[in-house]
């Protein structure tokens, strides 16, 4: 069970980087100075060594466990956050194999699909804009009037443009910022199987079962649910990391991109071409371990539903108190939003969290409000005592 209970140790709801479980941090403690007798920590351990190589593997296959990964699927831990992949997924489609064999039967560029959810999907298109590929909008949840990204519209009115026109379907499974979550597996039945499905899934990664034989490529940034910041993890099908033939490159933009970004660039060099973030990579085995032994993915998405509905709970219950701007069928199970009816408490109810111990709960400065994160390391027990600090706010307020 996710457990947070130490006298030092505050709630922090932060939205990332975030709570990392006890367990997890009391074992890179113990092991800190002398990592498993090596008489060295791991951030001074060569990334070619045995004992990393061993953490190394550990890490991957624990994490192809926890999401039942097919063998047809690499594992890529790569560096920087999640923001690098809205770039590095269009760039290693645009040159691959796959897509460019499909270019070549099309006398049109073939369009690079977003469906807008919020705002990091949003950035995801732009970056895709910005870089020459050929943007199309499937869907915008934007609302016109507000500007707030509230809910998914309606399938009959989304723009899909037939398969053989389409390069690559993108979304974002769950907006940190904004608090909205698609349903699980709700995409997939309004694309053709072999158009590549690219999903974020950074706040919302292990949080539930995905069928990974769905996608083309997912990834995550570590600092949600995994572990510390600065790593992301990517799932990719092999058969996109193959490169299109230099000498029948087709009109679509350069194919000339970063080694860092290359898919490619890591898988032909043996997944650690160059010194990877090897302390990100060692306390997210650690966290992958903790969940394997408390439950699995399964397990945690019942604590994630048991969590969620016990916060929106009080919110419905007290419409007159606490706002959540949500479709109640795409509401968030991890970045649980909302603001308070009169603006007038804000900075009281703020000041009386914080006093309470409940920290980073202030919304993102672009839709502001209040934003209280419920990732795996956040116990029951821990939203069950900010509900209660939520009702006696109201009580107090009435």
């Amino acid at each position: 069970m996710p457990e947070q209970s130490s006298p030092f140790r505050v709630n922090n709801f932060s939205a990332g980087p975030s709570s990392i479980p006890l367990e997890v941090l009391e074992t890179v403690q113990k092991e800190f100075l002398n990592y498993n007798n090596t008489g060295m920590s791991v951030v001074e351990m060569s990334h070619r060594s045995k004992e990393f190589t061993r953490i190394f593997k550990e890490a991957e296959d624990d994490f192809r466990s926890l999401l039942d990964i097919p063998d047809n699927y690499h594992v890529l831990f790569m560096q920087g956050g999640g923001t690098s992949q809205f770039a590095a997924t269009f760039l290693n489609l645009n040159a691959s194999k796959v897509i460019n064999e499909k270019q070549a039967k099309s006398s049109k560029p073939l369009k690079c699909g977003y469906i807008v959810g919020g705002v990091w999907s949003k950035q995801a298109k732009d970056e895709c804009l910005r870089l020459g590929g050929n943007v199309h909008i499937i869907a915008d949840c934007q609302d016109k009037e507000t500007g707030k990204y509230t809910s998914v519209p309606p399938v009959s009115s989304w723009d899909i443009p037939p398969s053989d026109e389409l390069a690559y379907v993108y979304y974002c499974d769950n907006e940190t910022i904004g608090g909205l979550e698609f349903n699980s597996d709700s995409v997939f039945p309004h694309f053709d199987s072999s158009i590549p499905i690219v999903c974020d899934i950074s706040s919302n990664a292990l949080t539930r079962k995905i069928d990974v034989s769905k996608f083309g490529i997912i990834y995550a940034g570590a600092q949600k649910n995994m572990g510390p910041s600065g790593l992301t993890t990517v799932i990719v099908r092999k058969d996109l990391v193959e490169k299109f033939s230099a000498e029948n490159r087709s009109a679509i933009p350069s194919h000339n991109f970063p080694s860092t970004l290359d898919y490619s660039f890591f898988v032909n060099g043996g997944f650690m071409p160059h010194t990877p973030t090897t302390f990100s990579i060692y306390v997210c085995g650690l966290y992958f371990k903790y969940i394997l032994n408390n439950g699995g993915v399964s397990q945690m998405n019942n604590l994630c539903i048991q969590k969620s509905n016990m916060f929106y709970e009080l919110i419905d219950s007290n419409p007159d108190f606490f706002v959540n701007p949500i479709d109640k069928k795409y509401r968030s199970r991890v970045n649980c939003v909302f603001t308070l009816k009169d603006s007038s408490f804000e900075k009281e109810f703020l000041d009386q969290a914080t006093k309470h111990g409940f920290f980073e709960i202030k919304g993102h400065r672009s839709v502001g409000g209040f934003r209280a994160s419920f990732y795996n390391a956040i116990s029951v027990e821990q939203v069950s005592s900010f509900v209660s600090f939520m009702s006696d706010f109201i009580k107090n307020h009435s």
